[in-house]
């Protein structure tokens, strides 16, 4: 059985940081990018995104508030925040706010940011088979209680 290639979404609006990325990780992973926040929820409402990548400082939305601006319609989508300046404060919202997983410098090594790809993946996996096995669990003592109650009348 082939194993699915990760779906990766990056968002930078620098248009050789976007090139450079899908050069270095389009043989690795299923890359989609964006050169703007909009441009970025579009490829979300198309495509079913695993991982995003983006970076804090872009005209109109930084993104910390991209990433604030999809946790309802897209939560699943585990979020890696890159910048090329060191703020505290932005690595604090990011967190808090943005709910990001891992906060890169640029400028970025390679073999960083796929391990780092990599192991968001393994998270959302482990967050998707949780959702699963919960879902489950709840139906099977749905029908432990529907059975107890029928021991209980007759």
């Amino acid at each position: 059985m082939e194993e699915k290639k990760i779906n990766v979404l990056y968002v930078d609006d620098e248009p050789n940081n976007v090139t450079s990325f899908r050069a270095a990780f389009r043989r690795v992973f299923n890359i989609y990018t964006a050169e703007s926040a909009e441009e970025g929820m579009k490829i979300l409402d198309s495509e079913p995104i695993d991982v995003i990548l983006s970076d804090q400082r872009m005209p109109k939305m930084t993104g910390i508030e991209f990433f604030q601006s999809i946790l309802t319609t897209h939560p699943d989508p585990i979020r890696i925040l890159i910048t090329g300046y060191t703020d505290i404060n932005a690595v604090i919202d990011a967190i808090n706010v943005g709910q990001v997983y891992k906060y890169l410098s640029k400028p970025w090594n390679e073999e960083d940011v796929k391990n780092f790809i990599f192991k968001a993946f393994e998270v959302l996996d482990l967050r998707r088979q949780n959702k699963e096995l919960t879902e489950k669990l709840i139906e099977a003592n749905e029908k432990l209680e529907f059975l107890a109650r029928q021991n209980l009348l007759s």
